[in-house]
């Protein structure tokens, strides 16, 4: 993986976090609470992961293990 590919993803993931938060707002003007956290929990979720695989990518970088190119 490359560096502009990896920052691209970190973008990502940081975008999906927005969308999570839009979606639990907007959802939240029309439905309870609870509705509002069961729709965006999957999109903050896959951020989640996103993120704690990129946490490792770059922690494999430092230490020298893989390198990103």
């Amino acid at each position: 993986m490359d560096r502009s590919r990896f920052v691209a993803l970190a973008v990502g993931a940081f975008g999906l976090v927005f969308v999570s938060f839009l979606l639990r707002g907007l959802t939240r003007l029309v439905a309870p609470y609870e509705v509002a956290v069961a729709v965006s929990a999957p999109v903050l979720f896959a951020a989640a992961a996103l993120l704690a695989v990129l946490v490792g990518l770059a922690l494999l970088d430092v230490t020298g293990i893989r390198r990103l190119t």
